[in-house]
């Protein structure tokens, strides 16, 4: 079983690369954020072409989640579980924000598996309502976890985090210590959730970090390799278990006109 997460920072102007991506790495699922989307617009079909079955949360312009099961792997259409984790937006009357959808993706074995895909809020600029929402919404976050991990199902939490965890996890701490992704508050509520026994794959496998998922398309940070780790897979002891690889499929940040982030995945062995 291959999972994988990837902002795709806008599905519509990003969909060839998508595209591409899904053709060449068939990831058995896929989470997706930033779409950018209205859910009458999300592109399914193009998914269903490819083999993909497909769920989504859009929102007009702005965030949005979703997730896609391999078909013609044997994988079943996603079984929505909850959208939403009902806390609302930092500004007055703007109600929930598309960012989280959480679905049990079933195999050809009759395994399910509880996929959350999340985007985090970015918490910038700070302080401020968008720093506090930010830290909010984290600790609405824990409160899901904790009761996913309370069903004892293999489980596993996906997505744009937007918090660097640890100084190596960025090319200079300097550059990015006023930023809301690397503010103490923020790493200490990412740090909450392994200190209640959930596993940070790429950490797990990547123990020196230096591993980045991200590069500003500004400043030619991707030309100089100026990037940090942000997206983030999440496991649950049952999952964690059969964790066997991850990687960050860098090479598709570098192609005309791709997201800046990079997609991140990992493999599991399947379930006995």
């Amino acid at each position: 079983m291959k999972i994988a997460t990837y902002n795709i920072n806008g599905i519509k102007a990003r969909l060839p690369r998508l595209k591409e991506w899904l053709a060449e790495t068939r990831p058995s699922v896929a989470c997706l954020q930033e779409i950018k989307s209205q859910d009458e617009g999300f592109p399914a079909s193009e998914f269903e072409e490819l083999g993909y079955h497909a769920i989504w949360h859009g929102q007009k312009s702005f965030n949005g989640v979703a997730i896609l099961t391999d078909g013609k792997a044997g994988y079943e259409p996603p079984k929505e579980i909850q959208r939403g984790l009902g806390i609302d937006g930092p500004k007055e009357g703007e109600g929930e924000q598309s960012r989280y959808l959480e679905a049990d993706i079933t195999d050809t074995d009759g395994n399910t598996t509880r996929i959350v895909c999340i985007y985090l809020p970015n918490g910038n600029p700070l302080p401020g309502p968008k720093f506090d929402y930010k830290l909010a919404w984290m600790e609405k976050l824990r409160t899901r976890m904790n009761e996913i991990w309370a069903e004892e199902v293999p489980a596993a939490v996906l997505g744009d985090y937007n918090v660097i965890p640890e100084d190596d996890d960025v090319f200079a701490v300097k550059a990015m210590a006023s930023d809301a992704l690397m503010q103490p508050e923020s790493r200490a509520a990412y740090a909450r959730f392994l200190g209640d026994g959930w596993t940070d794959a790429v950490r797990t496998l990547n123990p020196r970090g230096g591993v980045w998922t991200y590069w500003d398309y500004q400043a030619g940070a991707w030309q100089r390799d100026h990037g940090f780790r942000i997206d983030h897979i999440l496991l649950s002891p049952e999952m964690a278990d059969r964790l066997t690889a991850v990687g960050v499929d860098k090479e598709h940040r570098g192609r005309e006109k791709a997201s800046d982030h990079a997609p991140v995945w990992a493999t599991l062995k399947t379930e006995t």
